[in-house]
């Protein structure tokens, strides 16, 4: 029976019988049963074989002469045009399964090849399967697959003619591995042909391809990654001498786009390959690659996104230089002529780099040294640690600081005590007080938990770190968090006992007045101590008083980050343990009192006893610097997990019961202001359902503070009372008041009931300005006021808008309408209702109300009722001249106009509206008041114009405007100072700031509107020239005619303008560029004007080096030339001084 199936099968294996050669070789288990091809295939005698290898090429050689791979076409679908392939012709189909089958049967075949056997047909047909597959057409995945593997097989079973056939299919695997699509198998398969790759002439022309997709291959993350890809690239090293130099200059080129996690793989790749070349390759891969990252890692700068990944791949062999043999020669072979050159370099850079490097592979020595030059070398590199120590630059110190740590931990069984303990005095009591970096006494603190790690090192830093305990107080933050961590260090592994370095009253100290990461860091050292987990609830609380006794405020800070230390329960228990004591305290006091020990009534007296039984000889509640330090404490603890608790009904519900049984008695007990204040705080976290007695009692409480009282009386009851959202209740409040003194009658309908409430109380104008003005200056509070009902706000606003009857009636200086309302509370009044506008008008905007049109209508009753008192200051009217309320009254609206176009809700009518009113005050003999405020606004208008359309007319307008006035207020500062020197040096100092602003927004949105650029600039320079060249036609002697030299020698508004413009160097670019234009277009004529130019230009040149101030010096240079050729009797001496001494300063400027 088998000899019947090798004869059917060997017949099969012809042209005459395709279908049923595919039959067999597609579809085996639809052929009679027991067949199968590698069976049959072993079964063969020899002679079979080879005929069947024969038949097998005839067969495959007929098909292709038929229908040769070059012709095959694929049917596409052109009426669609998308190029999507369909179903091959039946000629081609056929063909391909032959194809197939073909390649199984050598597949199968393969197996069967042994020495006796003659497998020449069989090496052709593989050879043609090679052809097949260099032409095969992109779609036929499966055939190509198949041929692969039969090369494959070839290449492994080591058969005759395996190089071409490897060569052929290296290139293809390799092709595809680094596709998007590869996988990791396609690496792998690689990585199993890689020794085909000697197969290659490394010299020829052909294989420049191969050269580039192996390069790629170094930069494909997918090789990296892969172990046999990994393998593969160290193979790379080894191919050819001439290829590592390619290998390593694209590495370089690619590192700065490898992610970090790749290095350590990099890393390994050039391990493996030192590791495994030997010879020529050794000593390239070591001098071109090893010792190139070497001074790379020494020479490229910090800022070089490689330098860190090149320290990286050295750290690497030093690491291994540890474990592996032969590494340690290596480095120090390599790194001698480079490293210690490097640590004596002038450049502070080249020095640091070194020293990582040194300390990171410390010791460099070459392991063949005998003892006498191994300790030489130690002691030689033990020299440098300390030459480092001592390096001028700070960067150098604090990488030999962190050496130092590192070594001495590492080492510290090995190194001799004295050089430990010279090391340990050199870092801790030198460099930790090095008054000249805080950078390098960071360092110290930052790597002395390096040492701690090596508990041998205990017993000495136990000794010397008490001597740097007032580094707890240094003045650089950095320094004061590394101080605190390195306490925490030496709290964890048990050095040494923290207060013993740093005494707790110095911790204490710092956490009271220290930023929030330092202050974090002591909480988690002081943590254990006072807030003790593991004990008992009143052991809590007896800490928590002990700490407030030490330090109240360090105790409110303490308790303000516990919360990040334990969990909400612990917190909300010690809250509970806080009031048990507080309870204890007051249960305490009544005993005494009554001498009646029978007032206990439960579970919450037990408490109260044991807590009394605590602290009965500290706490008493006559101490009220403690009980109100414990209340807030309760505070502050509530505060920090109110998150929690709103997450948590339950435990919310039963602290709110907890405390607002009590809160009654505390405030009958404790009526001092300092506790009565966290006490409305507490008040404020209930709902007021759950203290009825004081939440009916805090309006009262608003109505009975004192007119003019601290802020610090009412806040917190206004933030209880819009914690509760009864903000409302305040509002009657203040409109009662307000209407009362504001309004000139009370109207027939609303009387009785004023009269009802107001009976026995006294209105209190300056109070409810102070209670509006602090809900609107208080997000939360200001979000509460403007959700109470719009009409309620517009009862407000009408009250408010009294006020300019009011001050109408103090400028005509009578008091009719007045009421008992003072000037101060009338201008506060006005000013609020201002800003009450902006606020209307940003909250409801959007429902179509507009009450800016109110400010706009305001400003109609300036310009009609207050300017005209402001303009008959000139007529010299001495009731105008009396009185200052003209001024405040515009101040105070130009200042609420300026913020309605700081918040965007000034359009530019808005805008031209303000100039508007603004310029006729600039023009008056008393406008300077404006002058700040003026510049506020400006600034604010140029800034706005960055969001809209500069191409308009309105805008063109605008900007006019806008230099108008900056034109106009200018002339009045130097009319002033001409008037009255002292007024007008102090409105140069008050105007200082937001001129400053106003210049630096036109130069940052110059390109928004250019035209005020330049025209800003123009006056800034006309100002300056006109400015000098009055001060020096009036110099008095030869003496005076001397030019300045420094902004300190300009007169006063020069002076001013000059400092503002040198503080940025766009606005110094952008004026000088100015100034050339109007020395070269003659604007700038004329000595004196001349000698001002040079005043600028060489002032200028003390503190900016520009290109610029080379090509206004000759120009100035020609000009004053020109009148000094042309100099005749007309020009006065001082005309001649000065151009001569300005030609002087100019040609030294130019020719130094």
């Amino acid at each position: 029976m088998t000899t019947m199936k090798h004869e059917a099968f060997l017949k099969i294996v012809s042209k005459d019988s395709i279908e049923d050669f595919l039959r067999y070789t597609q579809h085996p288990k639809k052929t009679f049963d027991g067949f199968d091809l590698n069976e049959l295939l072993e079964e063969l005698p020899r002679k079979q074989k080879e005929v069947l290898w024969e038949r097998l090429m005839q067969l495959l050689t007929e098909c292709l002469m038929e229908n040769p791979v070059e012709t095959w076409q694929r049917i596409k679908d052109d009426e669609n045009n998308d190029d999507m392939e369909v179903d091959i012709v039946p000629e081609t189909k056929q063909t391909v399964a032959v194809i197939q089958g073909v390649t199984a049967v050598v597949s199968a075949s393969i197996a069967a090849v042994d020495e006796i056997v003659n497998y020449k047909a069989l090496t052709q047909c593989v050879f043609i399967l090679k052809g097949i597959l260099l032409v095969l057409p992109e779609p036929e995945k499966k055939l190509q697959g198949a041929i692969q593997r039969v090369c494959e097989m070839w290449w492994e079973k080591g058969l005759e003619g395996k190089e071409e056939l490897g060569k052929t299919l290296f290139v293809i695997l390799l092709r595809k591995s680094l596709n998007i699509a590869a996988t990791g198998a396609d690496i792998v398969r690689v990585w199993n042909l890689h020794q085909a790759l000697f197969s290659f002439d490394y010299d020829s022309v052909e294989i420049n391809e191969v050269k580039d997709l192996l390069v790629q291959c170094f930069m494909s993350v997918k090789y990296i990654k892969k172990e046999e890809g990994r393998k593969f690239l160290s193979f790379l090293f080894s191919w050819n001498v001439n290829f590592i130099t390619m290998i390593h200059g694209t590495v370089k080129n690619q590192l700065q786009f490898f992610p970090r996690f790749l290095m350590e793989y990099i890393s390994e790749v050039y391990f493996r390959a030192w590791k495994k070349v030997s010879g020529e390759f050794v000593e390239i891969l070591e001098h071109n690659c090893i010792q190139d990252f070497m001074h790379h890692g020494i020479h490229l700068p910090k800022s070089s996104p490689v330098h860190s990944k090149v320290r990286e791949v050295l750290s690497y062999f030093h690491k291994q230089s540890k474990v592996r043999q032969g590494v340690e020669e290596m480095l120090y072979r390599l790194y001698q002529p480079i490293l210690w050159r490097a640590l004596k370099a002038r450049n502070s850079e080249v020095r640091s780099n070194a020293a990582f490097l040194f300390v990171d592979a410390f010791p460099v020595c070459d392991p063949s040294f005998n003892t006498e030059e191994m300790n030489n070398e130690i002691q030689k590199q033990f020299e440098e640690l300390f030459s480092l120590l001592e390096d001028p630059h700070p960067v150098v110190r604090s990488t030999g600081i962190l050496g130092v740590s590192q070594i001495t931990s590492k080492y510290w069984e090995m190194i001799p005590a004295t050089v430990l303990a010279d090391l340990l005095n050199k870092l801790i009591g030198e460099l930790a007080c090095d008054t000249t970096s805080a950078d390098v006494r960071c360092s110290v603190f930052k790597c002395l938990p390096v040492i701690l790690d090596n508990k041998l090192s205990h017993p000495l830093l136990e000794q010397l770190l008490p001597t740097v305990r007032h580094s707890l107080h240094d003045n650089s933050e950095k320094v004061r968090v590394a101080f605190v961590d390195m306490l925490l260090k030496v709290k964890t592994v048990k050095a040494a006992k923290f207060w013993k370095i740093c005494p707790m009253e110095h911790l204490l100290t710092r956490l009271e007045v220290d930023s929030r990461p330092v202050s974090r860091r002591i909480v988690n050292l002081l943590f254990n101590s006072f807030f003790p987990i593991n004990q008992p609830e009143n052991v809590w609380c007896e800490r928590c008083v002990t700490l407030i006794q030490m330090n109240s405020a360090a105790a409110r800070k303490f308790y303000q980050y516990a919360c990040e230390y334990t969990a909400p329960t612990n917190i909300a228990k010690l809250m509970l343990a806080i009031r048990c004591c507080l309870n204890a305290c007051i249960q305490k006091a009544v005993k005494e009192d009554l001498h009646d020990s029978d007032n206990d009534d439960g579970g919450e007296d037990e408490s109260g006893k044991e807590n009394a039984s605590v602290l009965n000889n500290v706490l008493s509640i006559d101490d009220v610097a403690s009980m109100a330090s414990l209340l807030e404490v309760t505070v502050i603890l509530w505060r920090s997990i109110h998150k929690a608790l709103d997450q948590n009904e339950d435990a919310k519900d039963y602290a709110i019961r907890k405390f607002a049984a009590v809160l009654p008695e505390y405030f009958k007990v404790f009526k001092d202001e300092r506790c009565t204040t966290p006490l409305v705080i507490l008040a404020s976290f209930m709902p007021p359902a759950a203290i009825p007695t004081f939440s009916r009692g805090v309006i009262s409480r608003l109505r009975n503070i004192d007119n003019g009282a601290d802020e610090s009386k009412y806040s917190t009851l206004i933030d209880c009372m819009c914690r509760w959202g009864q903000v409302g209740h305040i509002m009657e409040l203040v409109c009662d008041w307000l209407s009362d003194t504001l309004t000139r009658r009370k109207s027939a309908k609303t009387s009785e009931r004023r009269v009802r409430i107001h009976v026995t109380h006294e209105s209190k104008p300056e109070l409810a300005i102070d209670y509006i003005e602090y809900l609107l200056t208080h997000r939360v509070n200001h979000d509460c006021l403007l959700s109470v009902p719009e009409k309620k706000l517009k009862k407000l606003l009408k009250i408010l808008s009294a006020a300019k009857e009011v001050l109408g009636s103090i400028l005509k200086a009578t008091d009719a309408g007045s009421g008992s309302c003072n000037q101060a509370t009338a201008l506060r009044a006005f000013s609020l209702y201002c800003r009450l506008n902006i606020h209307l008008q940003n909250k409801f905007s959007e429902n179509g109300k507009d009450y800016l049109s109110l400010l706009k209508e305001t400003g109609a009753w300036i310009e009609s009722q207050v300017l005209p008192f402001i303009l008959a200051s000139d007529q010299e009217d001495d009731i105008s001249k009396r009185s200052n309320v003209p001024e405040l009254i515009v101040q105070a609206y130009l200042t609420v106009c300026k913020d309605v176009i700081m918040v965007g809700l000034g359009n530019l009518a808005f805008q031209a509206h303000l100039l508007d009113m603004a310029l006729p005050v600039l023009q008056t003999e008393r406008g300077g008041f404006c002058a700040p405020v003026v510049f506020y606004a400006l600034k604010e208008i140029i800034e706005a114009s960055v969001t809209q359309n500069t191409n308009t007319d309105e805008v063109a307008n605008l900007f006019k405007a806008v230099q108008t006035v900056f034109q106009k207020v200018l002339e009045f500062v130097a009319c002033r100072l001409m008037k009255q020197q002292e007024e007008g040096i102090q409105l140069i100092h008050s105007i200082q700031m937001p001129l400053g602003e106003f210049i630096h927004a036109v130069q940052c949105w110059h390109s928004s509107c250019p035209v005020v650029h330049q025209g800003v600039l123009s006056t800034l320079l006309a100002a300056i020239v006109a400015e000098i060249n009055h001060v020096l036609q009036e110099a008095s002697s030869e003496k005076d005619l001397t030019i300045p030299k420094t902004v300190s020698d300009l007169p006063p508004l020069s002076s001013s303008l000059m400092t503002i413009i040198m503080k940025s160097v766009n606005v110094v670019r952008s004026f000088l560029n100015e100034l050339k234009d109007c020395v070269l277009s003659e604007e700038i004529e004329g000595i004196f004007s001349l000698t001002a130019a040079v005043c600028i230009v060489i002032i200028i040149k003390g503190k900016h080096k520009m290109p610029l101030l080379k090509d206004i010096a000759p120009a100035i240079q020609r000009k004053l030339v020109t009148h000094k050729d042309a100099a005749t009797e007309e020009y006065s001496c001082p005309e001649r001084i000065l151009c001569e001494s300005s030609l002087k300063v100019l040609d030294e400027f130019l020719n130094p």
